[in-house]
């Protein structure tokens, strides 16, 4: 597809006694507006003579329209004195993220208090209910540990956990005494948990013993340990006890060099390890939630960088919960009979994202441990049944994986329940875009397909439940943000429907406060190419009817013989080939054309590769984009690296065949593929 063609046709139109019902159908009621596009208009941008209009009126609007509750009010909605870059959101309020999300909804007097707020199912099958009230005990007694231990409003507390219903208590009972949390991904190693250890300086690491990943034990507490060693700063350990183990010696001083992996026990040491349950157990379920200033750190996220350390992205309380809730209540409609479940982890931003936005509301939220295809492929089919689960999201890789499984793992399982389909994470294939949408949802279930980042704990673009949908779309700017797509001389392009980079033309309350390493890195990511624009580093386009869509990173821009064009469009066209499962394309240096395409593949099961075939999908990329366009190289290997969200990470491909580093693959999920590339048929 060229600049001006994108994929075509409305595939779907939302029933209009759904659309009435909506929540956003209501706010748009309430406020006289009659179309989408005056929505988005009224909630980005100062309209002449209607008062009620603009950024700082909507996002002024929506506190008391979405209960958010301030301790003490704020002074003014915000104070951009210093510019977008550091703009102070509802200062001189005060706040807690636990207070909004828990503490209400646990009172004695709250309709709340003895709803589930949490449906966890282990990888094994074993299955969990946590109301609010017993969430609301947890997290004090976690909040009283805290503040035995010395952790105070600042202090920084690591989370190398998997998804267990604790790890929410933890999560909540860190915000309640102000500590700063820092998540981090159970599937990291060493490195990559030494690394952030590191840069946060946490002096509490909460952790496990291990967890069940495709019926295997994986054990963590020894990875924890090594990071420590390396990191430094870590004064105390408290390990949740998931499989069972006993800790290797609760007496003594000296750490016992126990390998984990052999006879399943986990190292320790009393000095500094503490069970989860002597550590939070015995510790008072009562607490009072400090009151915090609306900036006042909320979490420390962190974000792979192309190069260099991960970004160690600073998020607020008021920040955070504003934008969460916004997206969950207005985008994804949240009503209270919905079950939600996100495939993420905690160590994600999706993970704090669902949990925050949801409970917020006094909704309840689903958790699964485990693999996506164990015992067999049909394992999210059957969580949707056998739980009713109303709203679903995933990532597009994770969707592509099981549509190539074939439907007939999808027959048999009730899926009614599902009222809303989510996704986020990279650009879509119409194919399997529209299986998602047709055999999974039913053709009737809208996918809300959003995009933004940790950087913003948030979306800048997503549809609303009441819009039609195109294959791939992510609808346009969410509410209250002001988004816009230019040219490199920051010129909009928008609506003249060519390619440009996605950017925010206003600050929003949960963008990044700045980076933890300071703020010259941060001006330097985010506003040294246009000054005041943020620069999110992304494709984007507005076709004709208004639908916009995302053409994957702008650093990953292929560009040859002058012309540029994003990986994800050499790759889509690549799948849709009946041969192809899943393809890569990195640009490499070119004598002629300055940047040559170089596409990998990964063939369908019982497909072989072969010179014909190679030759046959080169020539369908060229007849689709054009000469220059056709893969100089076309390999055939088995797997791609991808992170642990399920994108690919082409700058690693690109390294491999180029020879350079490609920077940090912390997040890397399967380091194994590499040697695959090396060896290419």
């Amino acid at each position: 597809m060229d600049d001006h063609e994108l994929l075509g046709e409305v595939v779907y139109e939302p029933d209009p006694a759904f659309v009435e019902s909506t929540n956003v159908a209501a706010f748009m009621r309430e406020h006289g507006i009659e179309s989408h596009e005056e929505l988005i208009e009224r909630t980005t941008t100062r309209v002449d003579g209607a008062p009620d209009s603009g950024i700082d009126w909507f996002w002024d609007e929506i506190i008391e329209y979405l209960g958010i509750d301030f301790y003490t009010e704020y002074d003014a909605v915000r104070d951009d004195t210093e510019g977008p870059q550091f703009t102070s959101w509802y200062p001189g309020g005060e706040i807690n993220i636990a207070h909004n999300v828990l503490d209400r909804h646990a009172a004695i007097d709250s309709q709340n208090r003895n709803r589930v707020a949490l449906i966890w199912e282990g990888e094994p099958g074993d299955v969990r209910e946590v109301t609010f009230h017993e969430l609301h005990r947890e997290s004090n007694r976690v909040a009283n540990y805290l503040e035995s231990v010395g952790i105070g409003t600042g202090d920084t507390v690591a989370l190398y956990l998997p998804m267990v219903p604790e790890v929410v208590a933890i999560l909540y009972g860190c915000l309640k005494v102000g500590a700063i949390v820092v998540p981090i991904f159970s599937g990291f190693g060493t490195e990559a948990t030494a690394t952030r250890i590191a840069d946060a300086e946490a002096r509490v690491l909460f952790t496990a013993d291990g967890f069940y990943r495709r019926g295997s034990e994986v054990y963590l507490k020894s990875d924890a340990d090594a990071a420590i060693e390396e990191a430094g700063h870590v004064e105390h350990v408290v390990v949740y006890d998931r499989l069972g183990e006993t800790p290797a010696s609760e007496s003594g001083s000296d750490t016992k060099a126990v390998d984990s992996t052999a006879t399943g026990s986990v190292p320790w040491n009393d000095d500094r390890d503490a069970t989860y349950e002597s550590a939070i157990g015995a510790q008072p379920s009562t607490y009072e939630t400090k009151r915090l200033g609306s900036d006042q750190e909320s979490m420390l996220l962190y974000s792979s960088g192309t190069t260099g350390t991960p970004k160690g992205i600073v998020h607020t309380h008021a920040g955070v919960l504003v934008q969460c809730a916004k997206e969950i209540y207005f985008g994804f409609d949240a009503k209270p009979h919905d079950r939600f479940f996100w495939v993420s982890d905690i160590g994600w931003m999706m993970g704090p994202w669902t949990l925050i936005g949801n409970h917020t509301f006094g909704n309840t939220v689903f958790m699964y441990e485990g693999a996506p295809d164990h015992p067999e492929p049909d394992r999210f089919w059957k969580l949707i049944d056998r739980h009713g689960l109303t709203v679903f999201g995933i990532s597009p890789t994770a969707i592509r994986a099981l549509r190539k499984h074939g439907d007939e793992w999808v027959e048999g399982h009730d899926l009614s329940s599902l009222r809303l389909l989510g996704s986020t994470g990279e650009p879509w294939d119409p194919e399997s875009w529209l299986w998602f949408h047709e055999v999974i949802g039913g053709g009737e279930a809208p996918i809300i397909n959003i995009s933004g980042g940790t950087e913003i704990c948030g979306c800048f673009l997503m549809p609303m439940p009441t819009q039609p949908l195109k294959p791939c779309t992510l609808g346009g700017p969410g509410l209250g943000m002001a988004i816009d797509i230019v040219d490199f001389d920051g010129e909009s392009v928008r609506d003249r429907h060519e390619r440009g980079l996605l950017v925010a033309r206003d600050s929003c309350p949960s963008m990044t406060k700045s980076l933890w390493s300071g703020d010259e890195r941060y001006l330097d990511e985010y506003w040294s190419r246009f000054g005041d624009l943020w620069d999110h580093g992304d494709f984007a386009q507005q076709d004709e009817d208004g639908f916009w869509f995302l053409h994957g990173r702008a650093d990953d821009a292929l560009n040859v013989a002058g012309r540029k064009v994003g990986p994800a469009e050499i790759e889509g066209v690549l799948i849709e080939h009946d041969a192809v499962n899943q393809a890569a394309a990195v640009g490499v240096p070119d004598d002629t054309t300055g940047t040559a395409v170089v596409a990998y593949v990964v063939l369908e099961p019982g497909i072989t590769p072969t010179d014909d075939l190679r030759e046959e999908l080169r020539e369908v990329v060229g007849a689709e984009h054009g000469k220059p366009f056709r893969p100089r190289e076309l390999l055939f290997v088995d797997a791609f690296p991808k992170t642990q969200s399920g994108k690919i990470i082409r700058r690693a491909i690109e390294a491999v065949h180029t020879g350079e580093d490609p920077g940090d693959l912390s997040s890397m999920e399967n380091p194994e593929a590499l040697e695959g590339l090396r060896d290419p048929d």
